[in-house]
This record gives structure tokens, C-alpha cells and sequence, in this order.
């Protein structure tokens, strides 16, 4: 018999009917996080993956900077201190609001060389791992571009200012921890075979821990971007260095892609959940999309199920698998084709999915399908400030270490961007993505990400959190399942981050799931609703979703990071 009223912990169930006004709170059996500390601050607050960048953005912010001045400091900072995802080898996605309300949104995503083939990836010479660990792999940085394009139009300190902690990090170095010498052991066979072995691996093996770090080459790349600027990275002595470094492994980025490059400024997204305002990354992001779309198809169901029960979770999967079939098929980059955006995350768009959504019963991918249509590593930044400025900030080289290619005499990875392109459409990228024509690979085309920066505004329109995540495509769902969890369940943030979470892809056709203390029955009951169920393993895929994020209390600020996960919030 179908259980779909116990919650997913070994523990009895609450007495809150679904949907009731009441907050929700985990019970004690849930362990992971309980230990989390929130940060609180009057006037402003920082979050990141590493304490060392949080602390370079929040006194940015103490000496009068505002929140682009100290996003664009951390970025910096985590280049240096966090390099298995804060890079300047790579891209990413900015979103802004202003104090007065204004929005916007950067794209600075890496782009495909001029070189680069639709069958590259595909031909049976392709060496293996190409588009992965190879020079091949990597696309034309953006974030360097980015990150002054944003201090330009919207900071208020120089860009010697906004590096210069960056440049001292990598000069004097940082004290080696357990996080950052475990990143490095875990990513051994990617970095060994390039140059970035001799600092990384010294002697074959990471840093001792307590070792002092530090990265001479990094630091003077890092120089000659705060005296230059930009045309430092893409036309200068760095160019320079990076096509070098090309031309030795048979890469293809060249001086002319490099010195081509250019950001993009683009409108925000926008949806509405339960009457909140969703502010979202556009195409070439994916993650806005699917976010939108998720929350829609799940703002159909008034209210949502307790938190914690099986059909809960299977609301939560079914919306998920049908707004990734919309991502998979129909996001690619804007400029070289049509998607069709306002249509995805429409609410008409939402309500006709949600119809195909049998309460009691899991559809497989191809079902969910035909009744849907009609006749990897990254870090984020969340960052308030006292003048009522936020921003929402990830960037990415992809895989962790990118794609271990080290560009030697400038310090830093370069990004396997590559294969977030559909190298061969129909099939399955290293993150599940099941790509579709829209996302095949073209001469300086911006691959689909599933990146998600977002802006949540309350029913007054003031920003109520500032959040985002890493980890793929499980940045989607880790992202729409903290908004439900503050908004729907009006979890504290403490615990809406530290919550368990599910996960659908599409591909493969299953609901992953942390285990954690879920309770069997419920584990029975999706398996009876005809869930094929995954178990997430910390020796395979250790989490679902790395969240950072700020949330408004009354006048000033709380901070959470994931306990997933290493990082700090700090505010001020």
C-alpha cells in the first residue's frame, strides 16, 4: 500500500497539515548542518566558498564599497584561493539589482574558438576524454572581461583596488587546509599531466598541510590585469602565454578568439512565486529557465505537501524532470539561434505541464515527454551592501580543476567548457545533460549552462535572498528547493539550506536522493510510485547542490553557506 504520509526522517510524523501557516523545522534526526552558525549583519554581508575571499569582500565593504565592489574583490580573491572553481581561466554569470530597483545581467560565459568543429568531440580519432581533460576542452575565458566590465559599469573603487587583495593572497600566500589539499588529492589524475603539476603536486603529492601557498606566476598575471585591464588578458603578454600553452598541447584558442571576445549585457528573467518576484539569469544560462519553470509547474500545486513526505518529494521530482526536458532541448545560446524563453516560463507553459504530473505516479522521461509537448565546477557570491545594492555572482571552469590544463608562467586553469556543448546531440555530457541541436557546438557560440544566479523580492518587492549554487545541473534543484523550502515552508534559511534534497535530471530516468535518516517507508513509497531510486554516494556524487546564500532579517542581513560544503559568511 502506497505511504505517502510519513516524512522522509526515521522520526515521527508532525502534526502540521500540508500547507500550514506554521514555520516548518527539521527534526533532530537530520544531522547534517545542525552545527551551522548563521552570520548576521546590520548593514551589509558577504558569502562565499572561502573565508579568506569572504573576508577580502567584506572589508571592501567596510571601507565604503559597494556590492559590485566586493563581489568583483571575492571573484578575484577565489582565483587565488579557492582555484578548483574561482578562476580567471573560465566565465560565468552576474545578476545586479540596484538599490532604485534596476536589474541587470552579465554574461561573460566562455566561448567556442574559431577553430572549433561541430564533429570535433565526435570523430573516432577524438582523443579520449577530449573535451574533458585535454587543451581541446577548454573555451575562450570570460571572466576576467566580465568581472571589469561589471566594476565599470556599476562599482565605485579602481580595478587596482578591487585585485589588489587577490594579488597580495597570491604573493604571500595562505595557510593549506584540509579543503584545499582534499581538492587537490581528488583531482590528482587531471592535474598531473600539465604543467600546474610542479606547483600543485610537488614532489607527486598536494601541499603538506599548515604549508604556505603561493603562486608568483598568479600573482604577477594578477598585476598586469590591475595596471592594463582588460587588453592585459586578451591582447597582451597573457594572450601570449595562453596560446602558447595552446600550441603546445594542440589546443585551439588563438590570439584572434582571445582578442574577439567580448561580455554581453542581457535582460533578467522574471517569474512570480506565490506572489514573490523570481529574478533569473537568461539564456545563454539555462539555470534561470529551468528555475522559473520548476517553480511555476510547483506554484500550480496550493499548498505543497508537508515537507518531508513521499509526495512531496515526487512534486518536487516531477517538476523538476519537465522543466530539464525543456532545458535540455530547447536552451542554447540566443544570439546564434531562437529560444524561446517567454514561452518556458510562462504560466500558461507551467500549468499545461503540471497537468501531466499523475499525483500518485512517476512517468518516465519519455512519457513525461510526449504528454509535455505540444500537438560542473563552479563557486557563486552573494553579496548585500548598506545602500540596498545586491548581487548574485557564479562562475565556473566547469569541472573541478577545470580542465587540469595550467597555463605555465601565467598561474592559472583553464576551463572544460567544451563539453557543456551537445558534442553529440542525443548524447550524455559529463553532467547528465542529455543535449539537443540547439546546443551543438559552433565557432564562437556560448555553450548552455545550468548556472543560476538568483534574486528573490518579497510580496513588497525587497530582496528577500540572494542565492546560487554549484554543482551542474544540481544547481537547479538545489536552488528551486531552498526557495520552496524558505517560501513554502517557511523554513529558517539555517534550514532551508541544511534540508535534504531530491534530484531529476532526466538522464539517467532516476530520482537521486540524499540519504541521510529518510525514513524507509517513504524510500517504499516512491519505489511503489515507479521511482527508479538513486541513493547519492559520497564516493561518486557526494551532494546535491553547494548553495550560498544571504537572506534579508528586518533591517539587515543573515548569511548561510551550505554545509555540504566548505565556505563562510561575514557581514558587517
Amino acid at each position: 500500500m502506497l505511504v505517502a504520509s510519513c516524512v522522509f526522517f526515521a522520526a515521527a510524523c508532525r502534526g502540521l497539515s500540508p500547507g500550514h501557516a506554521e514555520p516548518e523545522s527539521l527534526p533532530p534526526t537530520w544531522s547534517l548542518g545542525a552545527n551551522v552558525v548563521p552570520s548576521y549583519g546590520d548593514r551589509g554581508m558577504v558569502a562565499s566558498n572561502d573565508s579568506l575571499a569572504t573576508a577580502v569582500g567584506v572589508a571592501i565593504l567596510e571601507r565604503g564599497g559597494n556590492a559590485v565592489d566586493a563581489a568583483i574583490a571575492t571573484a578575484f580573491a577565489l582565483a587565488v584561493t579557492h582555484p578548483e572553481a574561482g578562476n580567471i581561466g573560465g566565465g560565468g554569470f552576474m545578476l545586479v539589482r540596484n538599490a532604485d530597483g534596476t536589474t541587470a545581467a552579465l554574461d561573460f560565459r566562455e566561448r567556442a574558438p574559431a577553430a572549433a568543429t561541430r564533429e570535433m568531440f565526435a570523430r573516432p580519432a577524438a582523443p579520449r576524454n577530449a573535451s574533458t581533460h585535454t587543451h581541446l576542452a577548454a573555451g575562450v575565458p570570460g571572466s576576467v572581461a566580465g568581472m571589469l566590465a561589471a566594476l565599470d559599469r556599476f562599482g565605485t573603487i579602481s580595478r587596482q583596488q578591487a585585485i589588489a587583495p587577490a594579488i597580495a593572497l597570491a604573493r604571500d600566500g595562505f595557510i593549506v587546509d584540509a579543503t584545499f589539499r582534499d581538492g587537490i588529492a581528488g583531482q590528482r589524475a587531471r592535474i598531473a599531466p600539465h604543467a600546474g603539476a610542479g606547483l600543485f603536486l610537488p614532489g607527486g603529492e598536494p601541499p603538506a598541510l599548515g604549508a604556505t601557498f603561493r603562486q608568483a606566476d598568479l600573482a604577477r598575471t594578477l598585476e598586469l590585469v590591475a595596471r592594463d585591464g582588460p587588453a592585459a588578458f586578451y591582447r597582451g603578454p597573457i594572450a601570449d602565454l595562453i596560446v602558447a600553452e595552446m600550441r603546445r598541447g594542440g589546443g585551439l584558442i588563438t590570439a584572434q578568439d582571445l582578442a574577439a571576445y567580448r561580455v554581453t549585457w542581457r535582460t533578467p528573467i522574471r517569474t512570480t512565486y506565490r506572489g514573490h518576484t523570481v529574478i533569473g539569469m537568461p539564456p545563454p544560462s539555462a539555470g534561470g529557465v529551468a528555475v522559473a519553470a520548476t517553480l511555476n509547474i510547483l506554484e500550480t500545486f496550493d499548498p505543497l505537501p508537508q515537507f518531508g513526505t513521499a509526495r512531496h518529494a515526487h512534486l518536487l521530482a516531477a517538476a523538476q524532470q519537465r522543466a530539464f526536458l525543456d532545458r535540455n532541448e530547447l536552451v542554447g545560446d540566443p544570439d546564434a539561434s531562437a529560444v524561446p524563453t517567454e514561452r518556458l516560463i510562462s504560466k500558461e507553459h507551467a500549468r499545461r505541464m503540471a497537468r501531466t504530473i499523475d499525483p500518485s505516479r512517476a512517468a518516465s522521461t519519455r512519457a513525461a515527454r510526449a504528454a509535455a509537448r505540444e500537438g560542473n565546477e563552479t563557486t557563486h557570491i552573494a553579496v548585500a551592501d548598506r545602500f540596498g545594492n545586491v548581487v548574485s555572482l557564479t562562475t565556473t571552469i566547469n569541472d573541478i580543476y577545470g580542465s587540469g590544463v595550467f597555463v605555465s608562467g601565467a598561474g592559472f586553469f583553464l576551463n572544460d567548457e567544451m563539453d557543456d556543448f551537445a558534442s553529440r546531440p542525443g548524447a550524455v555530457n559529463a553532467d547528465g545533460i542529455v543535449a539537443a541541436e540547439a546546443n551543438a557546438i559552433a565557432p564562437g557560440k556560448v555553450m548552455t549552462s545550468s548556472m543560476a544566479p538568483t534574486i528573490v523580492l518579497d510580496r513588497e518587492g525587497r530582496v528577500l535572498l540572494v542565492l546560487g549554487s554549484r554543482g551542474g545541473p544540481r544547481i537547479i534543484s538545489s536552488v528551486a528547493q531552498v526557495i520552496v523550502n524558505v517560501i513554502d515552508h517557511r523554513m529558517s534559511l539555517k534550514d532551508a539550506m541544511r534540508a535534504p534534497r531530491v534530484h531529476h535530471v532526466v538522464s539517467p530516468d532516476s530520482l537521486w536522493y540524499e540519504p541521510g535518516d529518510f525514513a524507509p517507508a517513504v524510500i517504499d513509497s516512491l519505489r511503489v510510485m515507479g521511482y527508479a531510486l538513486r541513493p547519492i554516494r559520497t564516493d561518486t556524487l557526494p551532494y546535491i547542490g553547494r548553495v550560498i546564500a544571504i537572506a534579508r532579517r528586518g533591517a539587515g542581513w543573515e548569511g548561510v553557506v551550505d554545509p555540504r560544503y566548505a565556505g563562510s559568511a561575514k557581514g558587517y
